[in-house]
């Protein structure tokens, strides 16, 4: 108050247990939340606070703020019926599994327009591409982290730029929110059933960042979710087609709340995003990934640990340049398989040519570069 005394409780417009004396141009009330909701400033509100259904204690949104490459920092999109994963827990394609797309990892280098983002992921139609499939890059969730959005309304928020060649008409991206009635499926290689689409609207990019929210209501049966950015160029691709964005959140409510990461820790989001891919290797020679043993001249196991307990039993192994070492020579290896799986340890299946000892104990590791690596996917 402008004399600085309490306001007289006879006056003061509260009603109800709950209720709170607040100010906009006059006394006003603001009435009691509902049980569980937030307290939250708000400029745009009369008085300038609102409640809000308390949010989700982190972002559902894995790798969120595009830290966890550990498929590399730059790859194709999908260009077949393969997945597309690049960036961890992000699928990148085209319709009709085009060609002509790169996704990469970069820097931000803004703090003025983001909240401390490192990094980005930069979604671009290579330069010289003719073909205008659409460009899309996609979050799926789990069913057991859809479910507890059934029924809410949602907040989609995400921060983006374009590049000076953007070819999107009216420099659109289209921010979409799809839902099913499935378990566990994959929205880019399966479909969803039950599919239905909650939000899908145009953000108007600029060169500069800036962040975009869109709200919708999740149907009360949905059980799983996807979060989507895509956009349908036009034309030939110059050098910079391409959009970037990073941040990307779902909140519960109306509002985008300040942006967070699914983990307080650079570990913790590491860790989740293996549970659905890790890979080892990649950073150093002669890397070791398993201990086994021969049971022919040309085949052998080898058990390999997984870091963190996984969604599933791995589907598929991916891997490069690797060699079994004996102790006695190094015979480089031909093919790996998945014997036997679990979400805790794999027995892996390897192939030399020649050279192997039946029942001699031998050692799974990369070869003398840095690109022997080993990997295994429980994605959805």
């Amino acid at each position: 108050m402008a004399t600085g005394r309490l306001p007289d409780p006879n006056s003061a417009p509260v009603t109800a247990k709950g209720d709170l004396y607040t100010y906009s141009t006059v006394p006003a009330k603001l009435a009691v939340g509902n049980n569980g909701d937030t307290l939250l400033a708000d400029s745009s509100a009369t008085t300038g606070l609102r409640w809000s259904s308390q949010p989700s204690a982190s972002n559902p949104i894995l790798n969120s703020a595009m830290q966890i490459w550990q498929r590399g920092t730059s790859g194709a999109g999908a260009v077949s019926s393969s997945t597309g994963f690049i960036a961890d827990r992000w699928q990148a394609g085209r319709s009709a599994y085009a060609a002509g797309m790169t996704v990469s990892r970069q820097v931000t280098g803004d703090t003025t327009n983001l909240p401390f983002i490192q990094y980005s992921a930069r979604v671009q139609r290579d330069s010289g591409t003719t073909a205008t499939n659409v460009m899309f890059f996609t979050q799926n969730f789990e069913s057991i982290n859809s479910i507890p959005f059934a029924g809410k309304t949602i907040t989609y928020s995400f921060y983006a730029r374009a590049g000076a060649n953007y070819s999107s008409a009216s420099n659109a991206l289209t921010a979409s929110v799809f839902t099913g009635t499935g378990t566990d499926q994959n929205l880019f290689t399966t479909g969803y059933t039950g599919s239905a689409t909650i939000i899908n609207a145009p953000a108007t990019l600029t060169t500069t960042w800036q962040r975009f929210s869109f709200t919708g209501t999740v149907n009360a049966t949905a059980t799983e979710m996807a979060v989507q950015v895509s956009y349908t160029p036009t034309g030939t691709a110059g050098a910079n087609d391409w959009f970037e964005v990073t941040g990307v959140q779902l909140d519960v409510g109306s509002v985008a709340l300040p942006f967070r990461t699914n983990a307080g820790t650079l570990q913790g989001e590491l860790a989740a995003a293996q549970r659905y891919y890790w890979r080892a290797g990649g950073d150093s020679v002669f890397q070791y990934f398993g201990q086994g043993s021969y049971y022919n001249t040309t085949n052998g196991y080898v058990l390999v640990k997984n870091p963190v307990f996984m969604r599933t039993a791995p589907s598929s192994v991916d891997y490069s340049t690797l060699q079994m070492y004996d102790f006695s020579g190094t015979q480089n290896v031909t093919a790996v398989s998945l014997d036997s799986a679990s979400k805790d340890v794999q027995l892996v299946g390897f192939t030399i040519a020649s050279g192997g000892t039946q029942f001699r104990p031998t050692l799974l590791r990369s070869n003398n570069s840095t690109s022997g690596y080993i990997g295994f996917s429980a994605e959805l």
